[in-house]
């Protein structure tokens, strides 16, 4: 079923930016926003069609289309998708939903360019995940830095905004540099491997580039600049500086999105391991290092927060680290409790920071010292934040386990130091996150702000309701992930050639 004659990924990826067009092109906000919401609902029965296709048994590319865009430097247009990425898709698409009925009545700033934004940023985001020519991934890389300019500079809710914004889009610029500095080593390589000229037969297909030799010196000098482009975006320590800023300052949802959807991540996982297989193992010591200090490091400054935004903006800049620590692992553990994991984050960390924001939208902080009490007032609420606190800290039942548990085993597996810091990113998860619970919901009542406050609306309820049914799915059910995921992991396995 993984053939089809019908463009079916470039509709996928195409449809959000026309969408995008025509609800900017519409007057009428509320029937700009319905059809918005239309779209992307529309988009998201399109990405599941594109699961019901695929076939998890096929470990190479499936769904490819393939068309000449720039021939003379032979940069096509070549998408594809395998059991790494499919699952992207869908997440992808509900958390666009989500993330637009969140801020249904909430957004102020010209609505139809917000919505319009939004779209955008959901077709290019999936064009990410999607493109197999490096230079069409890179373009769709660099197309989601505009979307999140605007939508924290233009309709965040503090004073920083627009400081935070541009925080985020200078680090987003300055990873990109080595990122295109790489594609570039990797298409004159090609050339060169072939006996060719140079800019007649360059080649820029992941495909290709694959099963193109590349020399230790070079694999080296690939490995270091793919890796610090993509460990600006995912974030690693020490470029995470710009997250904790985003948090504060953007919308919840676009905040939720940039928690939920870890691009950088991706790009280490697709990209940067497999083109450089020996400099992987060479350097996998290194990587190992900055994953256990960015797991420790995250987990450590969020258990001294107060406010739940920052706090949850280092505990995604932990819960990376501990991705870092199961890729590098080097098993199939590892690489798909990582895969699990970052999948994980488009439920679980989204739905947590939308929380804050329904906090913050009744309180007006998610501050400690302003909060106390809330399960008394606020039981569906706290039910909820319960619920994707469980998963975050990874306790049986909910996704969260079964991602943790198989990082867990693959890194004590590789190297016991490894998974002790694993198991130590863990137990500082649990701390940070119960001990902000236990402030903020538990006691007594301590303002009467609080006592005033409302619970969640049936509009509120929904929205978490969607994310809380696919934590408990997949935590009872972790073989509908894994088995998609398990052909290709093996396939990623088995070009790192271990010694």
């Amino acid at each position: 079923m993984s053939d089809i004659n019908f463009p079916l990924l470039t509709l996928i990826i195409l449809l959000p930016l026309l969408g995008a067009i025509a609800v900017g092109s519409v007057s009428n906000v509320k029937q700009a926003k319905t059809i918005a919401l239309g779209i992307a609902s529309f988009e998201l029965l399109l990405t599941l069609l594109a699961l019901l296709f695929f076939d998890s048994a096929n470990a190479d590319f499936q769904l490819v289309e393939q068309y000449a865009w720039i021939p003379l430097l032979n940069i096509e247009y070549l998408v594809g998708v395998d059991g790494i990425s499919i699952l992207f898709l869908p997440l992808t698409a509900l958390l666009t939903i989500v993330a637009m009925l969140a801020c249904w009545n909430s957004t102020q700033y010209n609505p139809r360019f917000h919505f319009s934004l939004l779209l955008a940023l959901e077709g290019v985001t999936i064009g990410v995940f999607c493109a197999l020519d490096m230079m069409l991934f890179f373009l769709f890389w660099e197309l989601t830095l505009p979307p999140f300019l605007f939508l924290i500079g233009l309709c965040g809710i503090g004073s920083q905004r627009r400081s935070a914004a541009m925080k985020y889009t200078l680090f987003m610029l300055f990873g990109g540099v080595p990122l295109l500095l790489a594609i570039i080593i990797l298409a004159s390589n090609h050339a060169l491997q072939i006996g060719g000229s140079i800019p007649y037969d360059l080649s820029f297909s992941l495909p290709v580039l694959l099963e193109t030799p590349l020399h230790e010196n070079l694999q080296t000098v690939v490995f270091m600049l793919l890796l610090f482009g993509f460990a600006v975006k995912a974030p690693l320590v020490p470029f995470h500086t710009w997250l904790p800023a985003a948090a504060m300052e953007g919308p919840t949802h676009i905040v939720a999105l940039l928690m939920g959807l870890k691009l950088g991540l991706y790009g280490i996982l697709r990209f940067t391991m497999p083109l450089a297989p020996t400099a992987t193992v060479e350097f996998i010591w290194m990587l190992s290092i900055l994953g256990a200090i960015t797991l420790v490091y995250g987990a450590l400054i969020a258990l001294q927060q107060t406010n739940l935004r920052r706090l949850l903006a280092y505990a995604s800049i932990s819960h990376v680290g501990l991705v870092i620590v199961g890729i590098a692992s080097l098993n199939m553990q590892g690489v798909q409790g990582a895969v699990f994991q970052m999948l994980n984050f488009t439920l679980i960390a989204s739905a947590l920071i939308l929380i804050a924001g329904f906090i913050q939208h009744r309180l007006g902080s998610t501050d400690v010292i302003h909060l106390g009490g809330l399960a008394k007032v606020m039981p569906k609420l706290t039910c909820l934040y319960f619920l994707f606190v469980l998963a975050s800290i990874g306790i049986p039942g909910t996704s969260g386990f079964p991602a943790e548990f198989l990082m867990i085993v693959g890194a004590l597996s590789a190297n016991t130091g490894l998974g002790i810091a694993a198991l130590a990113g863990a137990i500082l998860g649990a701390a940070y996150m119960l001990s902000y619970t236990r402030r903020a919901f538990l006691g007594p009542i301590k303002h009467n702000d609080v006592l005033q406050t409302q619970d969640l609306q049936k509009r509120e309820l929904l929205l978490l309701c969607v994310p809380a049914f696919l934590v408990l799915l997949f935590g009872f059910f972790p073989g509908m992930i894994l088995s998609v995921n398990e052909a290709a992991s093996q396939a990623w396995l088995s070009r790192i050639p271990f010694d």
